[in-house]
């Protein structure tokens, strides 16, 4: 397989040129986003499988014939637990490389568990032992030794060998078609847009809080959320999540009050103690019909919980029938629930719903039952 590293556009615009009319490529990127906010690229490399290529965003002004090449309609993107690349490509092109396959996700239909790692999988599929000396790398770091550009390659090397196998068999099972569903859901740029609005969901702790505090923490989440992006700096370097939970459980009025918290930074306190403030000012103005809720579940109750082991029972059947792992079908968890009243759960998405999904909700409505035969349980349509 011929190989390059790219550090200019001229050579990236030949090579990718050289790849229009490839009916797949294989793509993955290195990452650093430790000291930052959004992730910095570092490195892409692609493979279809007879050319590989470095690709050298560092020292490359315009990827322009990156981004063309990334939005042929006839040419499939490939990669493996591709949800952080795909956050790269948006936060680089402002959108997403599309048509688009995964092969994790395809691998759950191989019964190969629903987050196996690319290594696994290649040892799986390949038979072949990758190095894992240089996962540690700072990719920022230049000029990048060969061994560090041969095992990045490694990354779509093996990508582009495995693919073609993986999608055949598949094909073979009748279950390709079923992963349309997922890649589409993948493929929403919704998902990799910053939401400051819904920062506050993602604070450790959120539990301890309860109405009016609740409404404070929403407010401090925006703040913290909207000043990481515009200062690019990781959210815990603009204020900590204990730092969060205790303004909100405190609500303190001045700056005073502010810096008699425990373990707030004075340096916090003196540069963003005012915007601070006027975060639980603002949310103490709010209505308290406009408080933000929890959905916290409720405990099932011993029939609800019966119900449950019915529904995992179905489960194991239909896992059994396809040859995959329950876990990529559904957990106890969702079934919980689905039993308490969701509906927006994956088992009830995609190839799920109609390769079990369905069966829950018709046995939950009544329209099948659960029967003991001599080959065992059985699910049987009334």
């Amino acid at each position: 397989m011929t190989s390059y590293f790219i550090d200019n556009h001229q050579t990236l615009a030949q090579f990718c040129q050289q790849l229009s009319g490839s009916p797949f490529i294989a793509v993955d990127t290195e990452f650093v986003r430790e000291r930052t906010y959004y992730p910095q690229l570092a490195l892409i490399q692609i493979s279809n499988g007879e050319l590989i290529a470095c690709i050298d965003p560092l020292a490359i002004d315009d990827l322009a014939p990156l981004k063309t090449l990334f939005a042929d309609p006839n040419t499939t993107k490939v990669f493996h637990a591709c949800s952080q690349d795909m956050e790269v490509f948006y936060h680089l092109f402002d959108e997403l490389p599309t048509p688009l396959y995964d092969t994790q996700v395809a691998a759950t239909l191989q019964g190969l568990g629903d987050q196996i790692g690319y290594a696994a999988l290649v040892q799986e599929m390949l038979g072949v032992e990758l190095d894992k000396s240089h996962s540690r790398t700072d990719w920022l770091q230049r000029p990048l030794s060969e061994r560090q550009i041969s095992y990045a390659e490694d990354d779509v090397r093996y990508l582009a060998q495995l693919y073609p196998m993986q999608r055949k068999q598949l094909e073979t099972q009748g279950r390709l078609a079923w992963l349309d569903d997922d890649f589409a859901l993948i493929s929403d740029i919704n998902r990799y847009r910053p939401n400051p609005a819904g920062a506050w969901l993602r604070v450790k702790g959120i539990n301890k809080l309860r109405g009016l505090q609740l409404a404070v923490l929403e407010k401090l989440g925006v703040w913290r959320e909207e000043r990481a992006m515009e200062k690019d700096q990781p959210r815990r370097r603009i204020a900590g999540d204990e730092t969060l939970l205790d303004i909100a459980k405190l609500r303190p009025k001045s700056l005073q009050a502010l810096a008699k918290l425990r373990d707030i930074p004075e340096s916090l306190v003196n540069k963003q103690g005012e915007a601070l403030l006027k975060c639980v000012v603002d949310a103490e103005a709010m209505p308290k019909e406009s408080w933000p809720k929890l959905n916290l579940p409720q405990r099932l109750d011993s029939a609800q919980d019966a119900l449950v082991d019915a529904l995992q029972a179905i489960m194991k059947l239909n896992a059994q029938q396809y040859q995959i792992n329950i876990t990529t079908l559904t957990s106890r968890k969702e079934l919980d629930e689905l039993v308490r009243g969701e509906r927006e759960l994956p088992i009830l998405q995609g190839w799920r719903r109609h390769h079990g999904g369905e069966q829950l909700l018709e046995f939950m409505e009544g329209k099948s039952q659960l029967q003991a035969s001599s080959k065992g349980l059985v699910l049987v349509r009334q």
